[in-house]
């Protein structure tokens, strides 16, 4: 016997920021809140510090890639990020330092995905809304 069963399994990331930069540094603050990155910090886990960086044709897509390179990171590395201290936004790209933490980040996040994906400037021209979706 069997069944389907609806399940939600993705949480959606939306950040509202004055600037593009923001967007991706509030994008990385978000991901290590939910990787345990206040945890670690007091716990004491040593300090990291990774270049960060993806080429995409728009910035949707460069923050659901730049997100996906630092989940890599997480699995990959451990490495639990904090905070950006330099961010390069090209028309094609973003490079950026992100600086966090080596820790035992759970395995929470599978992929970063495209669905429902938005970055665009608020109808005023007074700051940046982006939206993404995590599948974990």
């Amino acid at each position: 016997m069997y069944r389907w069963v609806d399940h939600t399994a993705e949480m959606q990331l939306e950040i509202e920021a004055p600037s593009e930069e923001e967007v991706f540094a509030d994008a990385a603050r978000a991901l290590g809140e939910l990787l345990g990155a206040e945890e670690a910090r007091a716990t004491g886990a040593p300090e990291a510090q990774r270049e960060v960086g993806c080429l995409a044709g728009d910035r949707a897509t460069q923050l659901a890639d730049w997100l996906g390179e630092l989940v890599y990171l997480a699995e990959l590395d451990e490495f639990v990020p904090e905070r950006v201290e330099r961010i390069e936004l090209a028309p094609d790209g973003v490079t950026a330092d992100v600086h966090g933490r080596i820790a035992a980040p759970p395995h929470l996040v599978k992929a970063v995905t495209y669905h429902d994906l938005a970055f665009e400037q608020h109808d005023a021209g007074e700051g940046w809304f982006a939206r993404v979706v995590l599948d974990v």
